[in-house]
């Protein structure tokens, strides 16, 4: 008599989450205090951004309002914002670049003070008629720290921060 193949029974594996991590053991408790670094540095650097950012736009107005006489004249020959009077453009973007730095660094209406800058940031670029090549490059820069600002707001190390607990107490 002709016995049947056996094969052997092989062990089922278990039930639920079998996937694999492709690195090896020892990578992943690494990696995961990496990024449990990085997370605890993410109110810094979002305080830098904010202090940076602010620095810039702050001190462009302090400028404009040393010499209002010289920033009238440019808003008026040079600086061509568009849909604004010269004058009225004057007086908005020194406002602007004089308060809402302010704003910024403090954190308070965070994600409002970055849009605010970066229309500011947008008419400066616009308004010039000739930009040379390394001054539009900090414009990017600013404005990329900027819209990274909006997306993921102020940080910690703010007054949002602080006030959204007290104000919002369910979130």
């Amino acid at each position: 008599m002709i016995k049947p193949l056996q094969t052997p029974v092989m062990p089922m594996a278990p039930m639920g989450n079998t996937r694999r991590s492709p690195l090896p053991a020892f990578v992943t408790p690494a990696w995961a205090a990496v990024e449990r670094s990085l997370q605890a540095l993410q109110p810094l650097a979002q305080l830098a951004a904010r202090v940076y950012v602010a620095k810039v736009f702050f001190l462009s107005g302090l400028t404009k309002i040393r010499d209002w006489d010289t920033t009238l004249a440019l808003f008026q020959d040079e600086y061509h914002v568009p849909l604004l009077p010269p004058e009225v453009a004057a007086y908005a973007g020194t406002c602007g670049e004089l308060g809402l730095p302010v704003l910024l660094v403090l954190g308070l209406a965070g994600r409002f003070t970055a849009a605010g800058l970066s229309v500011v940031n947008v008419m400066a670029v616009l308004s010039l008629a000739e930009i040379t090549a390394p001054a539009l490059q900090q414009h990017q820069f600013w404005g990329t720290l900027l819209v990274a600002l909006l997306l993921w707001g102020p940080g910690k190390w703010s007054v949002d921060a602080w006030l959204k607990p007290r104000l919002l107490p369910n979130n």
